[in-house]
């Protein structure tokens, strides 16, 4: 499968998800988000002062955005940005990326704590550096904040099964893929491993309609899709690229958005505009959430 290039010009492109027609993805380093239609053409809206990541849409439209740093969740509603929650008293150090239920229930990464404190962007920014005590938030609808899941290594993108019973986590340290049980009222149970031993660090991820998830291997410049149990199905070869996160999205979900950088340490791309947005077609859609 090689991909298509479909957009450019921005600076490092996180949290893709498909929503009306057209790509969402947040400019971690150029403080913006922006959505893509199918011809390329990008629409911008400004953050100033935030780092966003993670993005999700609540059942009433408005959108959630990660603003990783400062620790907080943003709402945008088609006109205003707002700030809904400061998560700074759960989370051990900068929130990362995010999915949301059909109920609007937002289930937050925080990447976990290191000696000397990273700063911006996925995994490649801390190099081999260890992170301990990774946790994920669940930020209710009434935007109340609870700790479900602690003791993470670095959680990252993160899916919700279509029977909506499993959420599973990349793991993006501990090279693997975690999945756990949702309870009724929303809680995480059961952790187990869904993979394993994984050729990189997993980034940003996609659900597919059989079970098999598209994977970021960021430190491998490559996407992959992974079985339950650790097999290796297909591999889209970025060449010198850095692969940082995916959405499955398009008509009958068949189209695989791709985010890619030239460097694994988002510092070093601060003030360029080398980031891209790629697509290629794939014979099994997409599932669940997002």
């Amino acid at each position: 499968m090689a991909p298509t290039p479909l957009a450019d010009g921005f600076c490092f492109g996180e949290g893709p998800r498909w929503f009306e027609g057209l790509l969402w993805f947040s400019d971690m380093l150029g403080e913006a988000v922006h959505t893509c239609d199918w011809r390329g053409s990008l629409t911008t809206l400004p953050l100033p002062g935030h780092t966003p990541s993670g993005l999700g849409f609540r059942p009433d439209g408005s959108l959630l955005i990660v603003s990783a740093e400062d620790r907080q969740i943003l709402r945008y509603d088609g006109e205003t940005v707002s700030p809904v929650a400061d998560l700074t008293h759960l989370v051990p150090a900068s929130l990362g990326d995010m999915v949301i239920d059909d109920l609007g229930r937002a289930y937050i990464g925080s990447q976990g704590s290191q000696g000397s404190q990273g700063s911006l962007g996925s995994l490649g920014s801390r190099g081999s550096q260890a992170f301990d005590g990774g946790t994920i938030v669940r930020l209710d609808t009434d935007d109340t904040a609870t700790v479900v899941a602690t003791d993470l290594d670095f959680p990252n993108g993160m899916v919700i099964t279509a029977d909506r019973g499993t959420l599973i986590v990349a793991e993006s340290m501990g090279r693997r893929l975690t999945a756990y049980t949702i309870g009724k009222d929303g809680e995480l149970t059961d952790r187990r491993p869904f993979a394993d031993n994984l050729d990189g660090p997993p980034d940003g991820i996609a659900l597919d309609a059989r079970g098999g998830v598209w994977a970021a291997m960021t430190l491998a410049h490559q996407f992959e899709r992974i079985t339950e149990g650790g097999e290796v199905t297909d591999r889209i070869d970025m060449g010198d690229r850095v692969a940082i996160a995916c959405t499955l999205g398009g008509p009958e979900r068949r189209t695989l958005f791709l985010l890619s950088s030239t460097d694994a340490y988002p510092k070093r791309l601060v003030g360029t505009r080398l980031a891209r947005l790629d697509a290629v077609q794939v014979d099994i859609p997409g599932a669940g959430l997002p």
